[in-house]
């Protein structure tokens, strides 16, 4: 039986890792009514909207992004692509969505998938503001721009047709825990923690509205990974366990966003919203790391892996790891160009499937 149970292990090991080169090599996609994947949110599934921007939370310089092709820093938090780029791969598109603040990119790149993220934001404004990234609102006000600019290059009836069809994936809420609730006074004093979720889980339900107003039909709500399992949380508790407070949070906020969008689903007539469960599969690489190829999922590959993240993750640093994918994290937050294919592979066999 053991040995059987081992022989199981192994074979998903190879399953994964051959997915893994294969959807690399752009084998792997699927047939489906997709013609751009359009992104909201902040760091995780940010291509260099924050290049920019006077915002200490970048990371165009090396070593982000070492293992593109070219060893470029784009301005992704990752030694490679994000989950973003292989979603867009999955369904056929292109292999990395742009940056909408990219000036080496045009409309015509962005017709098929762009991305309007930023890092170091919110749903909650103020989390914005902390590290001087693009709120919420700019990100819509930027999609309202690209409308325009999109029925200018197809002409409005296939950009109406190109805005409906296209799929939507939102990734918030990270920074507004663990840098603004968590991390600052003013929100913990005048909100308790379920006020706090209730009030973000508010923000949440009025975005999409808005973009059902605009013309959205596909939206993918990404929840939280486990918060106290990232390895800035880590290194602050005894042993590097896991942050047991955070990860209970971002669970508690995670049910309400499940929630949130099975209402909405009912609500917007001709839409579909979906919850995309980030949470459990990234606990489950942490719990088993040798099942998904994993060596270390406590710390970062850049540096120590314990605190270092945009301008302090550097290429002088003499720490960082040679080989990111044997890391579940490339920095001290965000995930090795590994763990985003994982996550993607995982939310096109699960929530995204409704969008095929």
């Amino acid at each position: 039986m053991r040995n059987s149970a081992l022989s199981s292990h192994h074979q998903i090991i190879i399953n994964l890792l051959s997915c893994f080169i294969f959807l690399q090599a752009g084998i792997i996609h699927v047939e489906s009514k997709v013609p751009a994947v359009i992104v909201f949110g902040a760091s995780m599934v940010d291509a260099g909207n924050n290049n920019p921007l006077p915002t200490i939370s970048k990371c165009n310089f090396s070593p982000y992004g070492r293992d593109l092709e070219g060893g470029k820093a784009t301005g992704r938090f990752s030694n490679g692509r994000i989950v973003t780029d292989f979603i867009s791969q999955a369904f056929g598109n292109k292999p990395l969505v742009p940056a909408y603040l990219d000036s080496s990119y045009g409309i015509e790149d962005f017709a098929t998938g762009v991305t309007f993220a930023s890092g170091g934001t919110g749903f909650d404004n103020k989390t914005a503001d902390v590290s001087s990234a693009i709120p919420l609102w700019k990100e819509v006000e930027y999609f309202k721009d690209y409308k325009i600019r999109l029925a200018t290059l197809l002409g409005k009836k296939a950009a109406i047709k190109t805005i409906k069809e296209a799929v939507y994936i939102i990734s918030l809420g990270t920074n507004d825990f663990l840098i603004n609730y968590f991390g600052l006074p003013d929100r913990s004093l005048h909100f308790t923690l379920k006020e706090y979720e209730n009030f973000l889980t508010g923000i949440a339900n009025n975005f999409i509205v808005e973009l059902y107003r605009l013309g959205a039909r596909k939206i993918s709500l990404g929840g939280l990974p486990p918060l106290g399992c990232l390895p800035i949380k880590r290194t602050l508790v005894a042993g590097h366990a896991c942050n047991e407070e955070f990860n209970t949070a971002a669970k508690s906020f995670d049910m309400k966003l499940k929630s949130l969008a099975a209402k909405l689903s009912g609500e917007l007539q001709g839409s579909k919203v979906v919850f995309s469960d980030i949470y459990h599969i990234v606990m489950d690489v942490i719990q088993k790391p040798s099942l998904y190829g994993f060596e270390n999922v406590k710390n970062g590959c850049c540096g120590s892996g314990r605190f270092e993240v945009s301008y302090l993750c550097h290429r002088w640093n003499p720490l960082t790891c040679k080989d990111a994918s044997k890391y579940a994290f490339w920095d001290a937050v965000h995930p090795s160009e590994k763990l985003h294919f994982i996550i993607a592979n995982n939310m096109m066999k699960t929530s995204l499937t409704e969008f095929v």
